[in-house]
């Protein structure tokens, strides 16, 4: 049976979507750091319970994060480090970039050119690297959906962090679609669906 489902897999990407998480780093958890997101807390939730539901259905997760040379996200501090419970295992994939989209990761643009870009989106923060990987997927005409509330933002000006992630997941529905982190869990097919798409 697994075998039916595997071979499906590899003629078919919607079988199986990949989960990418981003930035799941410690940098925007710590309290004493400019780049803390204020309403993490739930977000995080929210990603935890995508990333079991992933890894229960044997979906593909990529992890990516961003390294920069200066005090922020930088390799050398504690605070580029995975948040706890979201390190990568060794079935998972991990890409690393500079820049906010992750197709700036010439790994990551690879590999989703490979799996014809079906994937869902969720991590930090919604205003920078959610928000370029929507618009570089749309352009690349790459398939998507957006777990809005697996997803935070920072605030902007006069505009609180909960107002510009709303924001945000207005404009991304322009290139994507969005769905709750439980939608995009039952909407995702079990291993039973997976046997019947294949006969």
């Amino acid at each position: 049976m697994n075998e039916v489902i595997y071979l499906r897999a590899l003629s078919d990407s919607s079988v199986a979507p990949c989960l990418v998480l981003i930035d799941m780093q410690q940098e925007y958890v710590a309290d004493s750091r400019l780049m803390a997101l204020p309403d993490a807390a739930a977000a995080l939730e929210n990603c935890r319970a995508a990333l079991d539901h992933a890894r229960s259905r044997g979906f593909p997760v990529a992890f990516i994060r961003q390294f920069s040379r200066s005090a922020y996200f930088n390799r050398a501090t504690s605070f580029s480090g995975w948040i706890s419970g979201f390190e990568p295992t060794g079935a998972d994939m991990v890409f690393e970039r500079e820049n906010p989209s992750c197709y700036s990761s010439p790994l990551f643009a690879q590999f989703m050119e490979g799996c014809k870009g079906h994937f869902a989106l969720a991590g930090f923060a919604g205003e920078t690297a959610c928000l370029s990987t929507a618009i570089d997927a749309f352009h690349r005409k790459h398939r998507f959906s957006y777990l809005a509330d697996a997803s935070a933002s920072h605030g902007l000006g006069e505009l609180s962090a909960a107002d510009v992630q709303k924001a945000v997941t207005k404009i991304v529905g322009v290139y994507g679609e969005i769905v709750t982190t439980r939608d995009w869990m039952n909407e995702a097919p079990t291993g039973a669906e997976m046997l019947r798409r294949r006969r």
